[in-house]
Formats: structure tokens, C-alpha cells, sequence
């Protein structure tokens, strides 16, 4: 990658919003000023149940998204996004304090709730436009891949049936499949289902985005295969030679923003990827070599038998509940992770996907750069 395609991604890598601080919910009314587009927009922050805005000659009135699960990962980037399309956002989440890192969005709404307690989701739900779900779980138990992926999405339906709210964003996983070899997948694919019955009853105007593994910054996968190799003298890997395609997280949140403003994106399901397929091995490599380990080399890949690795990973359940590696992630590797052609694509959306090596090279560090310079100086005796 030339020296322009690295300045190119690093800009987008560290564009940050205006910083302003949010009001509550459900704090008492009271007017503010934002910025919108380099316009001045009156705002009239009200509770639940009332949302007013008075907006200059031309300029489309703010509608109002619920992001449930927007204090995340992922969500942090939606919530950016949908303001810059001029979007407003509620966000709720079960501390407070938790959430604290997405007030700098002047036109986002922090609510300390938990939503899926009895009755906290049909609060929210009054004077919102639209909902985007990203709640999801990597591990657990048959009952609890059944309760976050299936009945959640259910009760989601139920809800803005009740409260007269259509529009809803639905974000899934790559791989999602009824016969899929892993709990996760299989999961995935029947709360699609669910919501799809809804949206075929009229009931729901219903987008599915279904990404591939997520990267960027603050991600717990190109960093943590680069701290273990800060520790490890070898990677032992059960999957190695499974097939992924990493795709940018602020790539992901620009394609929900866009479904979101595009009603004919309703009724379509679209395969969220970057535009590169790399073996897991291959990327458990690259994240030690641009981490500047071992020289900027990375350490051995060792590829495990699929046995082997199961029991690894069971000794790894018992220890945490959140495992670095579980059963059920190896069975999801049984299969390819990657683009099936036969979906539109981020492109549908008009996204250009940001290639991991002009994105994860940043955020490890230039270490893995600095690291291969000084090994030649060392080398040369200077």
C-alpha cells in the first residue's frame, strides 16, 4: 500500500465528532443548540413520549433511531454515523457510566435501562422512528444463544408492533444458517426467521445486514492475537486454515446509517465483508507482525487438530465464561466465513470497504514497522 492509500485511512481512522454533551431522556425540557452540516438547528430535548424540533427553512426535521446494543463495539460507530446523516439517537444501557464515551455526539440520548427487564423497551419505544438492533452474543449455553438471538428479536417484533414503530435494522452474522454446524449460526438464523414473519404479516419494514468478522480499533480480534504473541512463543490454532473476511467496523456503522435513509433497502438482507479473504492462521500472523513482535515478524502459526482444539477450548470454558476461543466459535469454523455472491454486498450500499492492512497497521502501532527498522540498524551494527 502506497504512502497516500495509508494517509487516505489514517484520517478516516481518527475523524472524531464535535464534542458536546447529550442530555438525558428523561431530564426536564429545555432548549439547546447543535451543529448539523454547518447549520443551526433549535432543539427542544423532551421526554419519552414528546420530541419537537424546529428546523430551519429547507432542512429535514431530526427523526429519532433507538440503537439497542449501541454502547458497544459496533454501536459506538452506528450512533456516529446516523448523526452525521442527522439522525437522532437513543441509546440506552445498564450503566450509565458505561455509555459515557458516546456523549461527545451532541444529538445522542445516554438512558441507564436495561432492556430487556419487563416493560423498559416499551418505555423507549414512544417518539422513535426507527429501531436498530446489534444485541448479540459470541458464547453460551443452547438457552442463551435462544434467548439473545431468538426470543429477543421476538420481543423486539412485539414491541414496535405495539408502539407503531416499522422501520427496524436488524444486524445478524455472516454464516447465519438453520443447518449451520454451530449453535451461534443456527441461532442467528432463526431470529431472522422470526422477524422475517413479522415483516411478511406487514408488520415490520425490515433491512438484515449480516457482517463478517469485525474489526477496528477497540476490537478483541486483531489486538488479541496480538497480545498473545506478546506472551507466546508459538500460536497454537485449532481452524487455522478457515476462510474469514474482516470487515472495518466504521464500514459496518456506515452501512447501517445508509440502509436506514434508504427505503429500498426494506425486504433485502446484505452481506457486510471487507474485500479481502484471509485463512485465520494468515491473520493471527499478520496481527503479530504489524504488533512489531519478534521484530515485526510474528510468531509460528502452529495449526491444531480440530480434536485437540476442542479440548483446548473446553479447558478454556471451565476457567472463564467468556473463553478466548469456545467449542461452539470452533464449529462456526467448520464453515468459510466469507461472501456467498449471492447477496448484495456493502457496494449495494455505497460503501467501499477499507482494507485490513490500511486500518489494522495503525491501531497495533507502528511498532511492527519501527520494530523491523531497528532489527536491520542491529543488523548493521548502527
Amino acid at each position: 500500500m502506497g504512502q497516500k492509500d495509508r494517509e487516505k485511512w489514517t484520517a478516516a481512522d481518527h475523524l472524531q465528532p464535535a464534542i458536546s454533551k447529550s442530555d438525558s431522556l428523561l431530564a426536564p425540557a429545555k432548549e439547546c443548540e447543535l451543529n448539523l452540516d454547518g447549520s443551526r438547528d433549535r432543539l427542544l430535548a423532551c421526554s419519552a413520549s414528546e420530541f419537537h424540533l424546529t428546523a430551519t427553512k429547507g432542512q429535514k426535521i431530526m427523526q429519532r433511531a433507538l440503537v439497542l446494543g449501541g454502547g458497544g463495539f459496533v454501536g459506538r460507530y452506528v450512533c456516529e454515523h446516523l448523526q452525521r446523516q442527522g439522525w437522532r439517537t437513543i441509546v440506552p444501557t445498564r450503566q450509565y457510566a458505561a455509555g459515557k464515551h458516546l456523549l461527545s455526539l451532541p444529538s445522542l440520548q445516554l438512558v441507564e435501562a436495561d432492556v430487556m427487564a419487563p416493560g423498559e423497551l416499551e418505555r423507549l419505544l414512544p417518539g422513535c422512528h426507527a429501531v436498530i438492533n446489534l444485541i448479540a452474543v459470541l458464547h453460551g449455553s443452547e438457552k442463551t444463544f435462544a434467548r439473545v438471538h431468538v426470543e429477543w428479536p421476538r420481543q423486539v417484533a412485539q414491541a414496535c408492533t405495539q408502539a407503531g414503530v416499522r422501520r427496524l435494522i436488524h444486524v445478524s452474522a455472516l454464516g447465519a444458517d438453520s443447518g449451520g454446524p454451530s449453535r451461534y449460526q443456527r441461532s442467528k438464523a432463526e431470529g431472522e426467521a422470526v422477524l422475517r414473519a413479522a415483516a411478511t404479516a406487514g408488520l415490520l419494514d425490515l433491512t438484515v445486514l449480516r457482517p463478517s468478522v469485525i474489526f477496528g480499533r477497540e476490537d478483541r480480534f486483531m489486538n488479541l492475537f496480538a497480545r498473545l504473541q506478546k506472551f507466546l512463543l508459538v500460536m497454537p490454532l485449532s481452524g487455522a486454515d478457515a476462510r474469514l473476511q474482516p470487515v472495518w467496523v466504521r464500514d459496518v456503522g456506515q452501512a447501517i446509517a445508509r440502509a436506514l435513509d434508504d427505503d429500498a433497502t426494506i425486504g433485502q438482507t446484505y452481506e457486510a465483508c471487507g474485500p479481502d479473504v484471509f485463512t485465520l492462521g494468515e491473520l493471527v500472523r499478520l496481527a503479530g507482525c504489524w504488533a512489531g513482535v519478534r521484530g515485526g515478524r510474528g510468531r509460528p502459526v502452529i495449526g491444531l487438530p480440530m480434536g485437540i482444539g476442542k479440548l483446548q477450548a473446553l479447558v478454556m470454558e471451565l476457567i472463564s465464561s467468556k473463553p478466548l476461543m469456545s467449542r461452539d466459535n470452533l464449529d462456526s469454523l467448520r464453515v468459510d466465513n466469507i461472501a456467498g455472491g449471492q447477496l448484495p454486498g456493502l457496494a449495494a450500499l455505497g460503501v467501499t470497504p477499507a482494507p485490513l492492512g490500511g486500518v489494522v497497521p495503525l491501531y497495533l502501532g507502528d511498532a511492527g514497522f519501527a520494530a523491523r527498522f531497528n532489527e536491520m540498524r542491529r543488523r548493521a551494527g548502527r
